[in-house]
């Protein structure tokens, strides 16, 4: 049997240092490998089998849609799943979102709505609004730009002369934060007031954009803001004309238990992005949302977004994207993570009394599992220890399959284990998740003591 690693396969493996599985089959929260062995999908893959796997029906939308348009130049013609898809989104946003331009990646969609949002203000007439004030820590993806604005080190270590300069603000963090994230208290950070000071600082006339993902992505390990945060954002934001931009790549598409995790505040961005849950994997499809007010002036000036890509529009990824999403509103799936996100929540609880647990935390069916060396004084393990990747690695062999992140805690320390499975999960096997994580946390521990 052919062994799936670097460098015995033709394959350039997003990993070189490790055994791949060939995975041959899914089923609902299920994936199997070609030896037999079952992987529980506690992650969702990467935060995108919402679905779950399986969903024949998906596939054959896209073979149906190939057999009869298989692409077409997005700058010359638009086709009926485009327009049906945009049609589909624009029914769960806000009134005021409803233009759709479609991409194929978050990484993508980060990069387009920061054009957008530096074009906006050019053909505006104001050529000065340039800067962009992003959270620390975040990830908004990985092409430049969209990198820049992700100040996490240990992604920028071998681009950094290549950035550009994006002003950072601390993100709301309570499990490390002194005020403890509570309401009432006037803590800057936790209350979104330190985005008028760094505006401030930076000149309203020279701010472009602010973004921000509603309820934190993997980078803190899903920590959610308190409820005025994005009220108080939207206010700050209005006030200094500056525009708001709400990345949902991650927290979208239901994974919140609302179709956008945004909606739970109350506010509505200037512009959001979306991808990952919005074909559940099935095909890799993402949008930027806008209005009418940003792209009027577009369209009186220069006549379009300097974003292009070869891509775009495309009319198999749309139809890909149009069935699942119109079989997560058939089959009420963004109603069932939030019924199942608090079962999930309930379960993970006792997690928190076992050993370098330190915090539990997130929305739905999105959780962000902390480690500590100590829990009383809240320290990470070193990160020369890489207890996150050990314990990601670990769950694998258990079948179990998570996300691990770090550098949290300090911009280099700091270990966390991320969980979002599929809507489709039930009470049994969260029971089972919630099971074989506890068995790979106490391997890990043992493998980091020796045992």
């Amino acid at each position: 049997m052919p062994t799936h690693r670097y460098p015995d396969s033709h394959v350039f493996y997003r990993k070189l240092t490790r055994t791949f599985p060939l995975i041959v089959r899914g089923e609902g929260c299920w994936l199997t490998d070609a030896a037999g062995k079952r992987y529980l999908d506690g992650s969702g893959g990467a935060f995108v089998a919402n679905l779950g796997h399986g969903v024949a029906e998906i596939g054959e939308a896209m073979a149906r849609q190939a057999a009869q348009v298989a692409y077409v130049n997005g700058t010359a013609f638009t086709t009926e799943p485009v327009e049906q898809l945009a049609d589909e989104l624009v029914q769960l946003l806000p009134p005021t979102l409803d233009k759709v331009y479609f991409l194929g990646s978050g990484s993508e969609a980060v990069e387009a709505a920061l054009k957008l949002a530096r074009q906006y203000w050019v053909e505006s007439g104001r050529p000065s609004k340039h800067k962009v004030i992003a959270l620390v820590p975040a990830y908004h993806g990985n092409t430049l730009l969209a990198l820049s604005a992700s100040p996490r080190d240990h992604y920028q270590t071998y681009y950094r002369e290549w950035l550009v300069d994006i002003h950072r603000i601390p993100a709301p963090y309570p499990y490390r934060c002194e005020c403890g994230g509570v309401e009432a208290s006037d803590c800057p950070v936790c209350s979104g007031s330190g985005l008028d000071s760094a505006i401030r600082q930076l000149g309203a006339d020279n701010v472009a954009a602010f973004i921000a993902e509603p309820v934190g992505g993997s980078s803190t390990g899903h920590s959610v803001p308190r409820p005025d945060y994005f009220r108080r954002v939207r206010e700050i934001c209005d006030r200094h004309q500056v525009l708001f931009v709400a990345d949902e790549i991650l927290v979208g598409a239901g994974r919140t238990g609302t179709w956008t995790a945004i909606e739970r505040y109350g506010v509505t961005p200037d512009i959001m992005t979306f991808g990952k849950g919005i074909t559940g994997g099935y095909v890799p499809l993402s949008a930027v949302v806008t209005s009418e007010r940003l792209l009027d002036p577009i369209a009186r000036g220069s006549g379009a977004l300097l974003h292009a890509q070869t891509f775009s529009h495309h009319p198999v990824l749309a139809a890909g994207g149009l069935a699942a999403t119109r079989y997560l509103r058939r089959h009420d799936l963004v109603a069932r993570c939030a019924r199942m996100g608090e079962v999930f929540h309930r379960k993970l609880a006792p997690l928190r009394e076992l050993p370098h647990v330190g915090d539990i935390r997130g929305r739905g069916l999105l959780a962000g599992i902390e480690f500590v060396q100590d829990k009383a004084a809240r320290t990470p393990f070193p990160r020369k220890l890489k207890f996150a990747e050990t314990f990601a690695e670990t769950a694998l062999d258990e079948g179990l399959m998570t996300w691990a992140n770090m550098g949290q805690a300090d911009g280099g320390n700091g270990d966390l284990s991320c969980l979002a499975p599929p809507f489709v999960i039930d009470e049994s096997e969260i029971d089972e998740l919630v099971r074989r994580f506890a068995a790979a946390l106490e391997l890990t521990i043992g493998k980091m003591r020796g045992g």
